[in-house]
């Protein structure tokens, strides 16, 4: 009964509706009633009296509830401003995170290496490699190790090989000396070689280099080397293949450090080492088919060679001279033995 008497108060105006409706259509149907016309008149202004009152009653329901909506909107609109920030923020900090991550990674990958292990290290970048870029003193390793085991691995492989050098100017004697003081000041005895670092030592071990390069050049058409002479000496040596950089100092007793080749350090050290041999005295390798070598070259051989590439050997140079710059190229001592 309670439920009834709710419904009813909440549909009264709508069962008055009704019920008049019911009262005029049975009038229509020609029931015959007292002052039938005036009772169809009345009942007809009270429906329309009810649908105004109900029209009003659901307007006076909607207004609180549209303003309801405005509020419930405003909120959400200001939720989702508050929401939107708080999503930017979340975004740069995970911008943060992906760069802190990315810099972890990198630091992860420049390793530290002892002295003990450098030669490994460099033997490991030399295979299956198509280039090799070095920046130094005089390239006493490269002669000994990195370009005729390169040049072999690529002969038989049939395939080409890059080789960038740059390598002090043995024509300038000021800063070979300066190389021979740096080098006598870290250590005044003989090296791994068995011989002191002097004026001279240092001029013929360029030399020989560029000797080197050329015999090797006469011997693999598909060997591309290029070959820079330094003003300006430094105390780093670069050794870059396709796989790692590897950065030394003088003493190959001392730590290295090595770069892998997918990180951005790798490509830095590409473009540095580039753009120094280009400012370095180019050396005309190309120049040496004007002066063939034998495989044991001769002094007059060696000689001529350096005559057509137009770098000129030291004043007083005998015989023995050349022949000690021969031997470096071709038969030179590993310094890490």
């Amino acid at each position: 009964m309670a439920r009834f008497a709710d419904w009813f108060g909440k549909n009264a105006d709508a069962v008055i509706a009704l019920v008049l409706a019911i009262v005029v259509a049975v009038l229509g149907l020609g029931v015959n009633l007292p002052n039938e016309t005036e009772i169809t008149n009345s009942g007809i202004l009270a429906v329309i009296g009810l649908l105004a009152t109900s029209v009003l009653r659901d307007r006076g329901r909607r207004i609180p509830v549209e303003a309801e909506v405005r509020d419930t909107l405003r909120a959400s609109s200001a939720t989702l401003g508050e929401l939107d920030a708080k999503l930017t923020r979340i975004e740069g900090f995970e911008g943060v995170l992906a760069d802190t991550k990315r810099a972890l990674d990198e630091t992860t990958v420049v390793r530290v290496i002892s002295g003990a292990q450098v030669a490994q290290v460099l033997a490991e970048a030399r295979r299956d490699t198509d280039r090799w870029f070095f920046k130094g003193g005089t390239g006493t390793y490269i002669r000994a190790r990195t370009l005729p085991e390169c040049v072999a691995a690529a002969r038989r492989e049939r395939r080409t090989l890059l080789f960038r050098l740059e390598i002090l100017d043995p024509t300038n004697v000021e800063v070979c000396e300066a190389y021979a003081r740096h080098r006598r000041s870290v250590s005044d005895g003989p090296d791994a070689t068995g011989e002191p670092w002097t004026l001279q030592r240092t001029r013929k071990e360029a030399y020989a280099t560029i000797l080197a390069a050329c015999w090797h050049k006469q011997r693999f058409a598909m060997l591309d080397i290029d070959i820079g002479l330094a003003q300006t000496m430094t105390t780093l040596r670069y050794d870059l293949a396709s796989s790692r950089v590897v950065v030394t100092r003088d003493d190959p007793r001392g730590e290295a450090l090595v770069v892998d080749s997918a990180k951005f350090y790798y490509s830095w050290v590409s473009a540095e080492l580039q753009t120094s041999l280009d400012q370095a005295r180019r050396v005309p390798v190309e120049q040496a088919r004007l002066a063939p070598l034998d495989d044991e070259p001769t002094v007059e051989e060696a000689r001529k060679l350096f005559e057509v590439i137009g770098i000129d050997l030291a004043q007083g140079y005998t015989d023995r001279d050349v022949i000690e710059i021969i031997r470096k190229a071709l038969r030179a001592k590993d310094p890490y033995e």
